[in-house]
């Protein structure tokens, strides 16, 4: 598995240009979601792809509709 699969909380805190305590907050609410759903998650990561289709950053297929 690459190192773009995750994204830590500092990954987070540059992508949505906020602080790092609401990043966590951010990261536990996703992660909280993906382990209703079944999945297991990691403490103080996130899915990279999951993160982009929540953050309207991808649309629900997984395409990342930004241009980088």
């Amino acid at each position: 598995m690459s190192d773009k699969s995750f994204m830590r909380v500092e990954d987070v805190v540059k992508e949505l240009d906020v602080s790092k305590s609401y990043a966590y907050k951010i990261v536990q609410q996703l992660n909280k979601e993906l382990t209703e759903k079944g999945y297991l998650t990691i403490s103080g990561r996130i899915n990279r792809k999951y993160f982009l289709e929540r953050t309207c950053y991808g649309d629900i297929s997984g395409k990342n509709e930004r241009n980088d």
